[in-house]
């Protein structure tokens, strides 16, 4: 790995000792455990997890693992500590050609289906953003891998959102980038000791207000107060066949730490006993409750079960530790210890289309050519040479029009993002949704202020906010209610092109 992460000096003993070490491994740790917790019951329903398990307490395996979603973490905790703030698209891309693609599969399984596509563009020889305009960008994997985002940039929940963006870049657009965003943001206000209302507050403050991670997210959390049932039910939608998609997993996670108020353990357990992508719901849950209350809240049980990755799912990350990144994590954020987000810099504005020459005078004996007024479409008189009709006329040659810049060619058929599926009672599975105009799932009011929504595509990379909210004054958070309460069929989330890395865990 010498390639891809720089090992910063080893911490001194009071640094391990303090609060913000404590929480960088609660964070990260509380990732693996929850990952482990969830894996046995991913795309499961809570009433098949009771008839299997009762409710879930603890390990239900005799042999606890991180599944893709630990593994991923790890990659790009590494790639963080290398690079720090000045971290590029290019960093990312060129670490996911060295350390996966270009490398025989083995016993890489795809993880989950975004990773798989992205993959795929990748070896096709397709770069950053393009890579990730794929049917699946809208998946939880950047969720899953973000949480080392809020670690490095612990109190700086604008600083984790860009850097998450920019890992994302590479695979995922849209909602899937507004998932990533919305857990490093949430684990950086974790990070330094924001309350759980400050620490949802931070994540909706970073992605659009309109979008449907953060409708989704403000709905799990108006609720999570009546426990898990109510989350779920205010978010899932019932037979939608894909579990892995980033504005439930991530509203179900924030739902679950909500509604524990922040404890690693409770925290964990409802995220693992709603079943759905349990195991990524459950690392972003121990996430943020990891970040939340540090290590020693994590019971050791749990703890002491985690050993370094396997690398079922990314060979080159077999024996990595969740433990070691975070050291590492904590001594790359004291080589960047202030790195403000980057102000764009005002440009001069160019004219839409290049000004013509002037034309050049035709030689006359006359001095001064009579003019005659010519009216502007706008009323005002302007005044124009006109031509002489005396002596002879030599016209120069006139400069050509400069050719536009070439454009960078679009895909004939770039991805977009789902359309948010209404919820129903209809007893057939719905389809993978078209990408069209989005379904509203219920009579949320609107805000006050809604923002224009525009025919253009988003671009892969979203603008973020420059302002990070306060984390002592706490934005209130709506109460909006409501989401599907329609029959979940259940549907496994299979794809033609390839299971997750899970599956060899049951």
């Amino acid at each position: 790995m010498s390639s891809i992460v720089c090992t910063p000096s080893a911490p001194a003993p009071d640094e391990r000792a303090s609060p913000l070490h404590d929480r960088a491994r609660g964070a990260l740790l509380g990732l693996a455990v929850g990952d482990a917790l969830g894996a046995p019951a991913e795309n499961m329903k809570p009433s098949e997890i009771r008839a299997r398990w009762g409710r879930i307490t603890g390990y239900v395996t005799d042999t606890p693992a991180g599944t893709d979603d630990t593994e991923y973490a790890i990659f790009s905790g590494l790639l963080l500590a290398r690079h720090g703030s000045a971290l590029t698209p290019a960093h990312v891309e060129a670490a996911w050609h060295e350390w996966i693609a270009d490398r025989a599969e083995g016993p890489f399984k795809g993880a989950g289906f975004s990773e798989r596509g992205t993959l795929e563009n990748l070896r096709r020889g397709l770069a950053a953003p393009i890579s990730a305009q794929h049917r699946h960008a809208w998946s939880d994997g950047l969720a899953m891998r973000a949480a080392p985002f809020g670690v490095f940039a612990a109190g700086r929940p604008a600083e984790a959102a860009r850097l998450v963006a920019i890992d994302g870049s590479v695979s995922h657009e849209g909602e899937g980038i507004y998932g990533g965003q919305a857990v490093a943001a949430g684990v950086a206000a974790a990070m330094a000791g924001a309350p759980p209302t400050a620490v949802v507050a931070a994540a909706l403050a970073v992605i659009p207000d309109d979008s449907w991670t953060a409708r989704s997210l403000r709905r799990a959390v108006s609720v999570a107060h009546r426990g898990e049932r109510a989350v779920r039910s205010a978010v899932v939608i019932g037979g939608y066949p894909w579990t892995d998609l980033a504005p439930e997993a991530v509203a179900l996670a924030f739902g679950a730490y909500a509604a524990a108020d922040g404890d690693f353990r409770e925290a964990v357990l409802t995220a693992v006993n709603m079943g759905r992508d349990a195991d990524t719901t459950a690392a972003v849950a121990g996430a943020l409750a990891g970040a939340t209350q540090g290590e020693t809240a994590i019971p050791t049980a749990w703890a002491t079960a985690i050993g370094p990755a396997r690398g079922s799912c990314l060979p080159s990350m077999a024996g990595q530790h969740v433990l070691e990144v975070a050291e590492l994590l904590t001594g790359a954020a004291r080589l960047h210890p202030t790195a403000p987000t980057p102000t764009p810099q005002p440009t001069e504005p160019r004219p839409s289309t290049p000004a013509p020459p002037p034309a050049e005078p035709h030689p006359s004996t006359s001095t001064s050519p009579p003019t005659e007024p010519r009216h502007s479409p706008t009323g005002s008189v302007q005044t124009q040479p006109r031509p002489s009709t005396t002596g002879s006329a030599r016209p120069g040659p006139r400069p050509s029009t400069p050719p536009s810049p070439p454009t960078e060619p679009r895909p004939s058929a770039p991805a977009h993002p789902p359309a948010e599926p209404h919820p129903s009672t209809s007893t057939s599975p719905p389809t993978e949704p078209r990408p069209s105009a989005p379904v509203s799932l219920s009579a949320e009011p609107r805000p006050s202020t809604p923002a224009s929504l525009s025919a253009e595509p988003r671009p892969s990379t979203p603008t973020l906010q420059s302002a990070e909210p306060r984390l002592s004054t706490p934005a209130s958070l709506p109460t909006d209610s409501g989401g599907g309460w329609a029959r979940d069929w259940g549907g496994r989330g299979r794809s033609p092109l390839g299971g997750r890395c899970s599956e060899g865990l049951r």
